[in-house]
């Protein structure tokens, strides 16, 4: 039979940083899930140059959807002691870019794809593969519409992000946006004679940490979290050609992560108040387009919801609340209970150089779908 850790070479190998394609990762799981009696609908993104997967095996019904992102993080600037895409285990753990951020699930996935593939199941196994989910979850983005017919009503949904392989149920959303601030250029020596765009920007800046403050203050909290409150934060400023000429241009990228209870169309019109009224007050010359990046839903899934309480009874763990975003909002917004559990841990291994998987949660990892698949018969 195979194994996760062979699996799980195979896929580190694939070189899939979400700057690049791959097409060549869903190529090789598409034959795969094939090989094993899979029905696999392929999405391809509009460029062409990549895809996802939606597979599944068994009889109609509501069954179970496993989720991973076939994506991963770049390795430039990082200082790895290793080949970032060739596995190696050592010491009890399997380092490579992705072995936890998440391709320790995704293989996991793949070997319980092989065992249902050789089991009498009485409701389908399903399983989603997306793309561009490091770059704010678009890939999913794009694929939840068109597959959300064939997806059903499954019973529950596990996205495989690592929590050390605790049942998360809950995550903040986030919307991410670019402020363009338009002034005038101009020699320096003449600077009060024209709009400097730098100023915009550094007054969009102010405003989103007044709103921080009051969101800090006032807003809804969450003890679960870290950060018990809604965040806003700038997080690029670029501007200017050079010292002697006023910058006509300058762009502020920033975020929110949002809690449930602060609904993110207020919090994005709020702002998009704020910078009218900074441009407003810089005169008719200047201007600050607001420009949406990316976004995605965050996760509340009720505590008493029966995928929780499967989760927890077959992986003994109790419930949490993750930091970081995930696709499992997407699928909660089609009424699908959904949950996020797997390998790793995010705060650890995540997106560092010399990236790992323990082995004992690979191998809990493929302990908890086995159990998952025992259900479905």
């Amino acid at each position: 039979m195979i194994t996760s850790p062979e699996l799980l070479a195979r896929l580190i190998a694939f070189d899939t940083v979400s700057a690049r394609s791959n097409l060549a990762l869903i190529d090789w799981v598409e034959a795969y899930l094939r090989a094993r009696a899979f029905r696999v609908t392929r999405y391809t993104d509009p460029t062409e140059a990549k895809a996802g997967l939606f597979a599944s095996i068994g009889p109609a019904g509501a069954g179970m959807l496993l989720s991973a992102h076939s994506d991963v993080v770049p390795v430039e600037g990082q200082i790895w002691t290793r080949d970032p895409f060739r596995l190696s285990h050592e010491h009890g753990r399997y380092y490579g870019r992705g072995t936890t951020d998440m391709k320790g699930f995704l293989a996991s996935m793949l070997v319980a794809a092989d065992r249902a593939a050789g089991m009498r199941l009485n409701e389908p196994l399903k399983l989603m593969i997306s793309y561009d989910e490091e770059v704010g979850c678009t890939g999913i983005a794009k694929m939840i519409g068109a597959l959300s017919v064939g997806l059903g009503q499954p019973r529950g949904c596990i996205v495989g992000e690592p929590t050390q392989m605790q049942v998360a149920i809950g995550h903040k959303g986030k919307r991410a946006f670019r402020a363009v601030c338009t002034g005038q250029s101009g020699h320096s020596a003449l600077a009060p004679h024209f709009v400097n765009a730098l100023h915009l920007a550094t007054d969009v800046v102010q405003a989103l940490r007044g709103l921080q403050e009051r969101l800090a203050r006032d807003g809804a909290r969450d003890d679960a979290y870290d950060v018990p409150y809604t965040t806003v934060h700038a997080g690029m400023i670029s501007a200017g050609h050079a010292l002697n000429i006023v910058a006509d241009r300058a762009d502020v990228t920033y975020e929110f992560r949002h809690l449930s209870a602060d609904p993110a169309d207020g919090l994005e019109q709020e702002i998009a108040a704020l910078a009218a009224r900074i441009a407003a007050a810089h005169g008719p010359r200047a201007a600050i387009e607001i420009l949406p990046l990316a976004a995605y839903p965050g996760l509340d899934t009720a505590p008493d919801a029966e995928v929780v309480a499967l989760m927890c009874e077959i992986t003994g763990a109790r419930t949490t609340r993750v930091a970081f975003g995930t696709e499992a909002g997407f699928f909660a917004g089609l009424g699908i209970p959904t949950v996020v559990c797997g390998p790793g841990s995010m705060e650890g291994q995540g997106h560092r150089p010399d990236e790992y998987l323990e082995a004992d949660q690979l191998a809990a990892c493929d302990e908890m779908l086995g159990r998952v698949l025992t259900r479905l018969c």
